[in-house]
């Protein structure tokens, strides 16, 4: 959820146009064309500079530090070119997207900046649109180079990706409709359905040393069960996302950050692997992360502080339904947990909240100065009111900074153990 307000007309807008004869709706999209400025232009330098510190990396070591089968090198390179060409592809259509949504109602106010001339900019609402179309088209384009008809992973490829456009469609429906909190915990299960039906994975767990005289196994089979952890992770994954926002760059900024781990993570262990099919699975992994990582630059090369577009419920439920797919078919679904520490974090402070024991509010966001430009932390149980309760006031900017660094450590400290 984007730290943003909708304005009160919003509905009746988008109603009323609806309704309007073909000419006086012409005539509505031109004037809104006209009297809408367009966007601000991206942040490109910004982007280049994390671009430059989480991509080097992943690439020295997929590329040099070690002995990638040539076949399989090839194939995540022309993954690798397909995203370059997603990436300037999505910074493109996003200034052309923002009008669309801009004449159809679907836009907010920052309320990070109420008080301030910004803040009463309309700033166009679910871009997580553009960005989701433009993967799909590369996820697909892919297959040409990649997958044969009678291939073992086709399957599980093809189930991804109905679960990835079931919860695009989705989170863009709960974008216009304002879906409810309870039904939006259910929706992630719907779309993980295809990806439940289609693993062929294992179903075992690795017993702690610790435990194994009490269990008296090493490795346990939970069969059902483990599909049921699946499901509830691919819905934790999307809601996870959801909830910890509120900041400029903050969905998409975890977002770039999560998958530049899972890259390193899934080159780590190629690198460490003899297995052919252990080496397919981490490789299945980085077909689908690399598109989600340079679709989410280019998105956040104009949702970085200060955001000229918000990502809306549908960038949110895509992007954690395509991590929660690429753990559970490329089989680091628990790892994939680790990664996930801030925002695990942020969901246990957030359950009494979430569960109605404590009064929620609708926007559980930190309190702005607009005299002083900066925030102040609330009660709410969220990671970003607690680092401001912690560590003090601070701007938006600086403040989505700390939390992404905070993200990156933690990251690099589990790639590491």
């Amino acid at each position: 959820m984007t730290a943003r307000k909708r304005a009160p007309s919003e509905t009746t807008a988008v109603a009323a146009a609806a309704t309007q004869p073909q000419s006086q709706e012409t005539t509505t999209a031109a004037s809104a064309t006209i009297t809408d400025p367009p966007i601000a232009p991206p942040k490109s330098g910004t982007i280049l500079k994390l671009s430059l510190l989480l991509i080097v990396p992943y690439a020295y070591l997929i590329l040099f530090h070690y002995r990638v089968d040539g076949d399989l090198k090839r194939s995540i390179l022309i993954n690798a070119a397909l995203s370059l060409a997603g990436f300037f592809v999505t910074r493109t259509l996003i200034p052309v997207a923002s009008r669309y949504v801009l004449r159809r109602g679907l836009f907010g106010y920052d309320i990070n900046k109420k008080g301030t001339p910004q803040g009463s900019v309309k700033v166009p609402e679910s871009l997580g649109i553009a960005v989701g179309v433009v993967f799909l088209v590369l996820a697909i384009i892919f297959q040409y180079f990649n997958f044969t008809s009678d291939s073992n992973w086709l399957v599980e490829y093809n189930a991804a990706l109905a679960s990835i456009c079931f919860m695009i469609l989705l989170g863009f429906v709960d974008d216009v409709l304002d879906v409810p909190w309870r039904v939006k915990l259910i929706l992630p299960s719907f779309a993980a359905l295809p990806l439940l039906m289609a693993y062929a994975g294992h179903t075992t767990i690795i017993i702690p040393k610790p435990l194994i005289p009490y269990v008296g196994l090493e490795v346990l089979d939970l069969g059902w069960i483990y599909k049921l952890y699946m499901g509830l992770l691919a819905v934790f994954c999307t809601n996870s996302i959801n909830i910890h926002a509120g900041l400029n760059g903050l969905e998409v900024g975890q977002t770039v950050v999560i998958a530049s781990a899972i890259l390193i993570h899934n080159a780590m262990q190629i690198g460490a692997s003899t297995d052919s099919e252990y080496k397919q699975a981490h490789a299945f992994s980085i077909y689908l992360v690399q598109p989600l990582l340079a679709t989410s630059l280019a998105l956040l090369s104009y949702n970085w502080y200060p955001s000229s577009v918000f990502v809306g419920d549908t960038y949110t439920y895509f992007a954690g339904m395509t991590m929660a797919v690429v753990g559970i078919l490329g089989h680091f679904s628990e790892t994939l947990l680790i990664f996930f520490i801030p925002q695990v974090l942020n969901f246990l402070l957030s359950l009494p909240q979430l569960s109605g024991y404590i009064k929620c509010p609708r926007h559980r966001l930190p309190r702005f100065d607009p005299q002083t430009g900066l925030l102040t932390g609330t009660n709410d149980g969220t990671v970003v009111n607690l680092f401001l309760r912690q560590f003090g006031r601070m701007s938006e900017k600086s403040l989505c900074i700390v939390l992404l660094i905070f993200q990156m450590l933690l990251a690099a400290a589990s790639a590491l153990c």
